[in-house]
């Protein structure tokens, strides 16, 4: 498991470098011109609604929330490792976030609907924390779960999660898909370094 970790960590750093020179370069913007007017043309009123719906699962303030809530809960049961755990998942994703965005300043796109957020686009926010945090959830319940088939469907929702949050921002064009593929991959990197940690002080 532990070299497991280690490559993907070192995968997902790489993968974020390489998209984060092709970006300043703007080597990806026929990819990513190509891939919003793909799924732009899939838009209809009720897919707005339904993706406005999945990007609020992905924003601070919620997030924040469950997080917390999720820290109270696990320290209620005597999971005090776990709560540790998220607490610093996600206090260092809203970090990376910030850092990585200030770093690359990337402006945003012009949105498709609404108006764009103040911050900067590369990395997407979004697929960061929401990445970080569902598959934390995930982590942890699956630990906790003897039957496959459970932890099995616990791994696919958080990942059919984390997807729909991503396609989300695409969808309304308020990033660019570069932003979400980086954003993941700086979300893996964390949880894989997290998790190494964790070994390592176990």
């Amino acid at each position: 498991m532990v070299a497991v970790a280690i490559l993907v960590l070192v995968a997902a750093m790489f993968l974020f470098a390489w998209l984060a020179a092709e970006g300043l370069k703007a080597d990806t913007e026929q990819f990513d011109a190509t891939i919003r007017t793909a799924i732009h043309q899939l838009s209809s009123p009720a897919l707005t609604q339904i993706m406005k719906a999945f990007s609020f699962l992905g924003e601070a303030a919620v997030l924040t929330a469950m997080s917390a809530l999720a820290i109270v809960l696990l320290s209620c049961f005597r999971r005090a490792r776990e709560a540790v755990l998220l607490a610093i998942t996600m206090l260092g994703a809203a970090g990376l976030d910030i850092v990585l965005k200030r770093a690359f300043h990337r402006p945003r796109p012009v949105p498709f609907f609404g108006t764009s957020p103040d911050s900067y686009s590369f990395p997407s926010g979004h697929a960061l924390a929401s990445l970080c945090f569902y598959a934390s959830i995930a982590l942890i319940l699956s630990a906790h779960v003897r039957r496959r088939g459970v932890r099995s469907g616990v791994w696919i929702a958080a990942l059919l999660l984390i997807g729909t949050i991503g396609f989300s921002r695409i969808y309304l064009g308020v990033h660019y898909p570069s932003d979400v593929i980086a954003g993941y991959c700086a979300a893996i990197f964390w949880v894989a370094a997290v998790s190494l940690l964790n070994r390592g002080a176990a």
